[in-house]
């Protein structure tokens, strides 16, 4: 049986017109538009909110640098100079350098004993089943749900009967643990999204609990650290209720305690230059860690979805 095969098309001649079928060009759907505009919209959002956050503090950044008259006779215009005598005197006359001092001190060691109390108790609650696990768990999710306000006259005579009161170490432990619950029910569901491979292996290797925690699944947790730890700072250096009712001492105020300190010192004086100064000093810090810092957050905060 022979088989006819179908000739090939042969090639155009150089000039001769090539006749094409035209092929519909889908239209697109209501579905996809409406993703468009969901996005336009979304995208509209995020431009005023930018707007909103970026302006109050680029203002109040240039207005640091400005003297009195220009602050009320052109709020809006740029500095016509950089007053930098505007920090030199709130660092120094204020006593902004002393306020300043004292935060670091405060934040730093409370930072530190509630990164570390905390991922201990984390990694306990998370890797460990033992008779009380989930009580223990639900206690410090109920800490986050209670108001601090309900708790300062409490505190403030549990402090003072401690001998705590108006003292630096004082308003570290009160701090520590302020930040204790949220630091454990974040971190406990981040240790719960590592591999337990690696500690069973270290454990077959001949290593301890506290060798495993400490060497293999805290360098693992970094990411869960830092994003709670950068919240924890937030929340640390703008506390203000904390040190007002627990830190009465002139010589050990913190800096929110400085910055009313210098509004209310002021009198009919008004050093709006200095007191904006001020506030810009207290700012940078929180802006400069985020922005170090922004990356490992958005992976703290990722990681548990990722994994």
């Amino acid at each position: 049986m022979k088989t006819t095969e179908t000739p090939a098309p042969l090639p155009a001649e150089p000039g001769a017109s090539v006749s094409t079928v035209d092929v519909p060009v889908p239209r697109p759907g209501r579905r996809e538009r409406e993703g468009t505009v969901l996005n336009v919209f979304s995208h509209g959002v995020l431009v005023i909110w930018a707007i909103m956050v970026v302006m109050p503090l680029a203002w109040a950044v240039m207005t640091s640098f400005k003297d009195d008259g220009s602050i009320f006779g052109s709020p809006w215009a740029l500095p016509d100079r950089l007053h930098f005598e505007n920090w030199a005197r709130a660092w120094t006359d204020a006593n902004m350098s002393d306020y300043f001092l004292n935060t670091v001190l405060v934040v730093g060691g409370s930072l530190v004993g509630t990164l570390v109390l905390g991922s201990m108790a984390a990694y306990v609650l998370a890797r460990f089943d033992f008779p009380g696990n989930r009580f223990i768990y639900y206690l410090f999710i109920g800490g986050m749900s209670f108001p601090i306000m309900l708790a300062l006259v409490p505190l403030f005579y549990v402090v003072n009967n401690m001998g705590l009161l108006n003292t630096i170490h004082g308003l570290i432990l009160v701090y520590i643990a302020y930040s204790l619950p949220f630091t454990v029910f974040f971190l406990t569901a981040f240790f719960r999204t590592l591999p337990t491979s690696v500690a069973e292996a270290a454990f077959v290797d001949g290593a301890s609990h506290t060798r495993t925690f400490f060497q293999i699944m805290l360098p693992m947790a970094k990411p869960g650290l830092i994003s709670v730890g950068i919240f924890n700072f937030l929340g640390q250096w703008n506390q203000y209720m904390l040190p007002t009712v627990l830190n009465t001492d002139p010589d050990k105020k913190v800096l929110t305690q400085g910055l009313v300190q210098l509004a209310v010192s002021q009198g009919y004086k008004g050093d709006w230059s200095g007191l904006f100064a001020g506030l810009v000093m207290a700012m940078l810090p929180v802006l400069g860690a985020y922005v170090v810092f922004q990356r490992q957050v958005v992976q703290g905060l990722t990681a548990g979805a990722l994994k």
